[in-house]
């Protein structure tokens, strides 16, 4: 720990350098493997989405008997590079998602030998509770968000006579997007326990603005799935049991630290 004390500042670049260094070694490897496999994985992780056969629209059709069709729509590809570079973007993303433990394993080993002794005890397993919230919020976007994106705007239509034909770039940007985002969205607890052990916010920040934030989700969940209740209620509740966590970790943290002052 002393050690650690006396490394100067250049220093701490240059473990932050290879620390970047690995992480994109990852990253990069991992996308090679993707980038092998990118038929595959496009035709059924990702175009299937279309298909009433998706898990998400069978299992809708089985538990609520909600049954979709299969979403009439074509794809093409517009621009030069638009398969390469969405196969690219596919490959890189991906290839971050699976390797998000080992990137936040550096990212924390990083910032922790900074840490007090007891702020490390109370962070103590982050990038397990990290991991698995990253991961949750992926699966939730990958099975719930983004199917039920692509069944709604690929059949909807203002007239008989226009035809939908979606680019490659388009389909792929808004899946990979709802995707990513979906994951970083599961880290609000996480986000929630950092602003209020650096005092940003506390949990009556919190609570004074609970109203706010669930009149918030609810057109956060109108906007990205179909327009019926049952579509909205699955997207939106996560998303309130997120925010509730994230004021429950609050508390947890303030009350820790009034206990220590």
């Amino acid at each position: 720990m002393a050690d650690e004390k006396r490394m100067s500042f250049l220093e701490h670049l240059e473990e932050l350098r290879w620390r970047l260094v690995r992480s994109a070694i990852a990253i990069i490897a991992i996308a090679i493997v993707l980038w092998i496999f990118q038929e595959w994985i496009l035709e059924n992780l990702f175009l299937n989405m279309r298909y009433k056969n998706f898990p998400t629209f069978a299992m809708m059709c089985d538990l609520v008997g909600v049954c979709v069709e299969n979403v009439p729509v074509k794809m093409q590809s517009t621009t030069v590079t638009g398969q390469f570079s969405y196969a690219l973007m596919m490959s890189i993303m991906g290839g971050f998602v699976l390797a998000f433990p080992f990137v936040f394993y550096q990212f924390w080993g990083f910032i922790k030998p900074g840490l007090r002794q007891n702020e490390k005890s109370v962070a103590k397993g982050i990038i397990v509770y990290v991991t698995l919230l990253f991961f949750t919020g992926i699966a939730f976007g990958y099975f719930v968000v983004a199917p039920l994106c692509i069944q709604f705007f690929g059949g909807y239509v203002m007239s008989d006579q226009i035809e939908n034909i979606f680019t490659i770039n388009s389909y792929m940007s808004m899946v990979l997007s709802t995707v990513f985002y979906s994951g970083l969205l599961f880290l609000l607890p996480v986000l929630s326990y950092l602003l209020t052990k650096i005092g940003i916010l506390g949990p009556d920040f919190l609570k004074k603005y609970r109203k706010h934030a669930i009149i918030a989700i609810l057109i956060l969940s109108a906007f990205i799935t179909p327009p019926d209740l049952i579509s909205q209620v699955i997207v939106g509740i996560p998303i309130l049991i997120l925010y509730e966590v994230g004021i429950l970790v609050s508390k947890r943290v303030e009350k820790q630290r009034k206990n220590q002052s």
